[in-house]
């Protein structure tokens, strides 16, 4: 039991350490191990089986929304803390539950690269189950987009340092502004007002659009127009493989739209499906419509993901990272 809790008690210190500034440099860390859409929950079995472990699940591996198959948000593996060694030190997300009654200062804390890098840290620290439950209910949000941005932050990373930089130029002189894209985007069409990039193997494709619209006014970003809009535009740029084929937005489920604001740009994301009229292909997608600098225009920014043998959590997830990575001409200058 000491030699747990002494365990234990490392590797919280490790994580609840706040760097406190000096001269000294941060020594440069490895890279994270791990799949994405991995979470390493440290916490006892009794926590983990119990309603922390309920809770935590619930909020990290409901049902991905928008996927033909449930997969779940996050794919949770859980380690007691006596065997959290070394190795698992390395992972790209971990979360620990710290219930213990001398806790005196009940919370969340989050640490970036701890032990490597990208990496994201939560710490849950609680003197009681129903002091940790509430926690969760209370930070919950925080938490999820925490892991929601860091796998985001690594997909976009990637895209950074290995870029088909043809790719945001030819966006670049069309919008103004591109997404970044990694090594394997191809650019399959081109318009004065529609590209289209895609990443394609044998069995998947993982494609984005970006396509523009004159604005009209106060209804320009409700759920409506953007569905409209976007039939109009894929049905004259994306056919299919037969006659009277092209890709529409399926109407079995109906699309979402929420609005939000990323780094100092606002836009209506919206998740559905696409299908092909008249065929039988279809996946997921998300967009981004916003306007352009000049009120004049609205930009489209479109994931999307065809890959029937295969769960689609990750591929979605990668793809949907590339459009977050989208910057106006001006910002990428300043890089």
């Amino acid at each position: 039991m000491k030699r747990i809790l002494s365990l234990l008690a490392t590797a919280i210190a490790a994580v609840s350490a706040i760097s406190c500034g000096g001269g000294s440099s941060k020594p440069l860390l490895p890279n994270v191990s791990g799949k994405a859409g991995e979470i390493i929950i440290a916490a006892n079995k009794g926590d983990w089986e119990g309603a922390v472990g309920t809770s935590l699940r619930e909020l990290l591996a409901s049902d991905c929304p928008f996927l033909p198959q449930k997969e779940p948000l996050y794919t949770l593996i859980n380690i007691p803390p006596a065997a959290f060694t070394s190795i698992f030190q390395l992972h790209r997300n971990i979360v620990f539950v710290n219930i213990d009654p001398k806790v005196t200062e009940p919370g969340t804390v989050y640490k970036k690269d701890q032990w490597a890098q990208p990496q994201c840290i939560v710490l849950i620290n609680a003197p009681d189950s129903d002091t940790a439950l509430e926690i969760i209910e209370k930070d919950g949000k925080m938490i999820l987009n925490a892991f929601e941005q860091a796998e985001r932050d690594r997909v976009i990373l990637n895209s950074k340092q290995y870029e088909e930089s043809a790719l945001r130029n030819a966006v670049n002189s069309v919008f103004g502004g591109s997404p970044y894209f990694p090594i394997g985007y191809k650019l399959k069409k081109e318009t004065k007002d529609f590209l289209w990039i895609s990443y394609d193997t044998q069995y998947t494709i993982q494609g984005i659009f970006v396509y523009r619209y004159p604005a009209t006014g106060k209804d320009d970003l409700t759920l409506d127009n953007i569905i409209r809009h976007r039939d109009e535009t894929l049905k004259a740029n994306v056919p299919g493989m037969f006659d009277n084929t092209y890709m529409t937005t399926a109407e079995a489920v109906s699309p979402e739209v929420e609005y939000i604001r990323y780094k100092d740009r606002e836009f209506a994301q919206t998740r559905g499906f696409w299908e092909v009229h008249n065929d039988y292909m279809g996946g997921p997608f998300i967009s981004h419509s916003f306007y352009s600098p000049d009120g004049k225009e609205i930009i489209v920014l479109e994931a999307f993901v065809y890959a029937p043998r295969y769960d689609k959590r990750n591929y979605l997830r990668q793809v949907e990272s590339i459009i977050y990575s989208f910057e106006w001409v001006d910002q990428q200058e300043k890089r």
